[in-house]
């Protein structure tokens, strides 16, 4: 399986994993604040890789990016905690939508500081996810609420942390970089947990166990998908999460997506046709060049 295909199976993967797990810890927080939710998905997430940890006996955080891993982990903090507040206030498929502007900033930010270059069917598929965001939200038509602003100041500080996590793929490991980061997460949402205190009860640590788990899947593809492509290529598939979203949503949260949102959704999607059909011929292309320069 060549690279392109490898990353694209990879997104699509972690959009799935993302979903269930963002399903899962909506459960959760019917019982518990968003505090405690956050820190036992992350310790859950630790102990998932915790054997791995000690199996290679630590070098596992060998690494030149301490600083970097540290400023990812204190990002990726705060946008946790607002993206999961955000959440309990709003559908699960409109939050989702809302986080459909990451894939533009993180595509934005990607050209400026990793020197990534964007193409025009990249950017044609982008332009459409936006389209259909807007759709689906459709600000100055319908109230804009506190949720949609803190996921909007979630979905910028998870746009740098793409960025950081990309920088740092091109040295360390997926497991590298998913070892730093639950380290200093649970740490750092231990102790704001802490003034925050609710004992979960059995069935809520259950939803917090498959959230760790299915989050932990979710880096792991991510991370690897980041080593090998471009950030750009893999940002249009991040809007077939409103699919998976929607449909969880409607079978298991009694939420009803309305038309907008299925409009919204068509838009989106057709944009994630163009830009895997273009990947698909380009790579073909490639392959025929190699073929007659060896010939």
């Amino acid at each position: 399986m060549s690279n392109n295909k490898l990353a694209i199976f990879l997104i699509i993967a972690s959009v799935l994993f993302g979903t269930l797990m963002l399903t899962f810890l909506k459960l959760a927080q019917e019982e518990v604040n968003v505090y405690v939710a956050g820190f036992f998905r992350f310790l859950f997430g630790f102990l998932i890789i915790l054997p791995y940890i000690f199996k290679s006996k630590f070098t596992v955080f060998k690494t030149t990016h301490h600083k970097k891993h540290f400023f990812r982990a204190f990002l990726n903090l705060p946008s946790m905690l607002l993206y999961f507040s955000a959440l309990v206030m709003m559908p699960i498929e409109k939050a989702t939508a809302i986080s459909f502007v990451v894939p533009f900033l993180v595509t934005i930010l990607a050209v400026l500081f990793l020197g990534e270059k964007i193409y025009i069917y990249r950017s044609f598929a982008l332009v459409l996810g936006f389209i259909g965001m807007l759709i689906i939200l459709r600000p100055g038509i319908i109230d804009i609420s506190l949720g949609v602003y803190m996921a909007l100041a979630s979905s910028f500080m998870w746009s740098v942390v793409i960025i950081i996590t990309k920088s740092i793929a091109k040295d360390d490991s997926s497991i590298t970089i998913l070892s730093y980061g639950y380290t200093y997460m649970t740490i750092f949402s231990f102790i704001i947990a802490l003034f925050h205190w609710q004992t979960p009860g059995l069935q809520t640590l259950i939803y917090l166990f498959f959230g760790g788990l299915f989050g932990t899947l979710l880096h792991l593809c991510i991370n690897h998908a980041y080593k090998l492509v471009d950030v750009s290529v893999t940002q249009p598939y991040s809007f077939l999460s409103l699919v998976f979203a929607s449909l969880i949503g409607f079978y298991i949260f009694n939420e009803t997506p309305d038309l907008f949102t299925w409009i919204g959704a068509s838009v989106i999607f057709l944009g994630v046709l163009i830009i895997s059909y273009r990947e698909m011929k380009l790579e073909k292309e490639i392959i025929r060049k190699s073929i007659d320069i060896k010939n």
